[in-house]
Parts: structure tokens; sequence; C-alpha cells
């Protein structure tokens, strides 16, 4: 069985930093794609990075903020959120794009890890 679990939210002040970690554990043939997602009360939920094994993309409203990174030895991701804001406020969830098998593959969520930015 699969499982993503999040790490590393908690409330941190304006222009503060927070780093998210996402471990996959469990029997796999190979993760493609990782990347993070947030909710923000009364909103979609919204893709906000996510890296791929050719590419890494950044939702606009984090770019020069946000740095994804990945440690496929560890199969983790990690979402490094620096200069935050009130708007960075929700709950973010990992997904992962995983292959249990070569000819098959399946998406991801974590439980999600509540971020809160407010003085």
């Amino acid at each position: 069985q699969v499982q993503l679990v999040e790490s590393g939210g908690g409330l941190v002040q304006p222009g503060g930093s927070l780093r998210l970690s996402c471990a996959a554990s469990g029997s796999f043939y190979r993760i493609n794609d990782m990347g993070w997602y947030r909710q923000a009360p009364g909103m979609q939920r919204e893709l906000v990075a996510s890296e791929s094994l050719v590419e890494t993309w950044y939702a606009d409203a984090v770019k020069g903020r946000f740095t994804i990174s990945r440690d496929n030895a560890k199969n983790t991701v990690y979402l490094q959120m620096n200069s935050m804001k009130p708007d960075d406020t929700g709950v973010y969830y990992c997904h992962a794009n995983i292959q249990s098998t070569y000819y098959s593959d399946e998406h991801y969520w974590g439980k999600g890890t509540l971020v809160t930015v407010s003085s």
C-alpha cells in the first residue's frame, strides 16, 4: 500500500519561511510526478508546484518565493517556502503519480498539512 506522509506545516509570520516534506512509502516501480497543492478556506484546491522527470512548474503566485525539490533516493519531495504571505495560508497536500508496475500508474494524495501565515 503506497502512502504519502507530509510534515512541516505550522504557523509562520508574514515574511517568514517554512519547509514542507512529503515521503512516499510502500512498494512501487517508479515515482513520476510529485507536487504540492493547497486549499485555502472556501477555495478550490490549486496546484502550487510540481516536479516531473523532465520539468518543474510553479504557480505564478509563488514564483520566486517557493522552491520544489526531490530526493529520489528517499522518495521525498520538499517545498521550501520563503517570503510567505497571508495568502499562502491553507492546507497543503502532497500529490504523486506513482507506477506500481511498469504498465500501471495511480494518483496518490497525502492527508494534508496546515500552513498558517499570520502575525
